[in-house]
C-alpha cells in the first residue's frame, strides 16, 4: 500500500540575492538529480476546449514549487504532442519560457511528451548516497560498495522522460495508457479524468518498454504536496496502485515520478551510473 511521506523544501532562487540568481538557477539545473529536484511538464491547460493552442511549460523544483526550464533544444530529443491525428512536434524559441506551444485538434484524450539526452552530474560520496536513499535506490548503494565506488565522488549521467495528459473536450477517450517509447516510462491505466474522488488509480512503470518491478514510485497532489503525498514500490508487472482523494474543484492535479539507476553502459566511459527520471501530470476527477 502507498505510504505517506515527507520531502523538504528546496532554497529557491527567487530568496536569493538578484545578483546572484542566474548563477544560482544554473546550479539547480545543473544539479537536479543530486538535490532530488522534480521536473515536470506544466501545460496552460489540462482539460482545453478543442481546438485551443497551449503554453507548454517545464518546470524543475519540489513539492509542486518550481523554477522555469527554458527550451534548450540541445538538450531535446522529443518534444511532442500525441493525440487523435498522430503525432506533431511542439514548436517554440530557443530560450523561451514556456518552453514550447501546441495546438490540439478534436475531442480526446492527448499525451504531451518530453524526452532529453544525457547530461552530467557529480557528487561528494555522502551526498549521492543520500540521494540515492531518498529515491528508493539502496541497490545502487550496495552495488557502488562492491565496485569499490562508495569513497569516491559520484560519476552520473542522466535525461528526462516526462509525461502530461489532457483531456480534450471533455473526459471520455481514449489512449491515456497508450505507451509512447520512452526509455523510462509512467502509464495511468485508467482514465484519471474519469476516477471519482478516493478512487484507486494503478500505474505501471516500463524501462525499456517491459514492466520494471522494485521501483519506487511517489504521488504528490498539487494542493498538498508534502502532507498528501504517498509512495509504493513496483511489483512484479511494474504496478503500483495509488488512491486519489477529492481534491479541490474542478479536480486535483497530481505529479507521479520514479527514478530508475543502472552502470554506466559503455557509451558513457565518463560515467560510472546513469539515471532516467520519468513524471506523468494529469488532473484526477471531473
Amino acid at each position: 500500500m502507498p505510504q505517506p511521506i515527507r520531502r523538504t523544501r528546496p532554497i529557491r532562487p527567487d530568496r536569493l540575492s538578484r545578483a546572484f540568481q542566474p548563477i544560482a538557477l544554473a546550479l539547480l539545473l545543473a544539479a537536479a538529480p543530486a538535490l532530488s529536484h522534480d521536473f515536470w511538464i506544466e501545460p496552460t491547460a489540462l482539460a482545453p476546449a478543442p481546438g485551443a493552442q497551449l503554453g507548454v511549460r517545464l518546470r524543475v523544483g519540489e513539492n509542486f514549487v518550481g523554477d522555469p526550464v527554458p527550451r534548450d533544444p540541445a538538450r531535446i530529443e522529443r518534444f511532442a504532442i500525441l493525440g487523435p491525428n498522430g503525432e506533431k512536434p511542439v514548436p517554440g524559441i530557443r530560450g523561451g519560457e514556456p518552453a514550447g506551444y501546441a495546438t490540439v485538434g478534436p475531442a480526446g484524450i492527448y499525451q504531451i511528451v518530453y524526452d532529453t539526452n544525457r547530461a552530467s552530474v557529480s557528487l561528494e560520496p555522502k551526498k549521492f548516497e543520500d540521494y540515492l536513499r531518498l529515491e528508493g535506490l539502496e541497490r545502487i548503494i550496495d552495488l557502488g560498495k562492491k565496485r569499490g565506488l562508495s569513497a569516491k565522488p559520484s560519476r552520473e549521467v542522466y535525461s528526462r522522460c516526462v509525461k502530461a495528459l489532457l483531456s480534450v473536450g471533455g473526459t471520455a477517450g481514449t489512449g491515456f495508457d497508450k505507451p509512447v517509447d520512452m526509455e523510462l516510462e509512467l502509464i495511468a491505466e485508467k482514465n484519471p479524468f474519469e476516477i471519482e474522488p478516493g478512487g484507486e488509480l494503478p500505474v505501471r512503470l516500463l524501462y525499456q518498454g517491459k514492466p520494471l518491478a522494485g521501483a519506487l514510485v511517489f504521488a504528490l497532489p498539487h494542493s498538498q504536496p508534502e502532507a498528501g503525498a504517498q509512495k509504493a514500490r513496483t511489483d512484479a508487472q511494474g504496478r503500483v496502485r495509488f488512491k486519489l482523494p477529492a481534491g479541490p474543484a474542478g479536480g486535483e492535479i497530481w505529479l507521479i515520478k520514479a527514478v530508475h539507476m543502472i552502470e554506466a553502459p559503455k557509451d558513457a566511459p565518463e560515467a560510472d551510473w546513469e539515471s532516467f527520471w520519468a513524471s506523468l501530470v494529469f488532473r484526477a476527477g471531473k
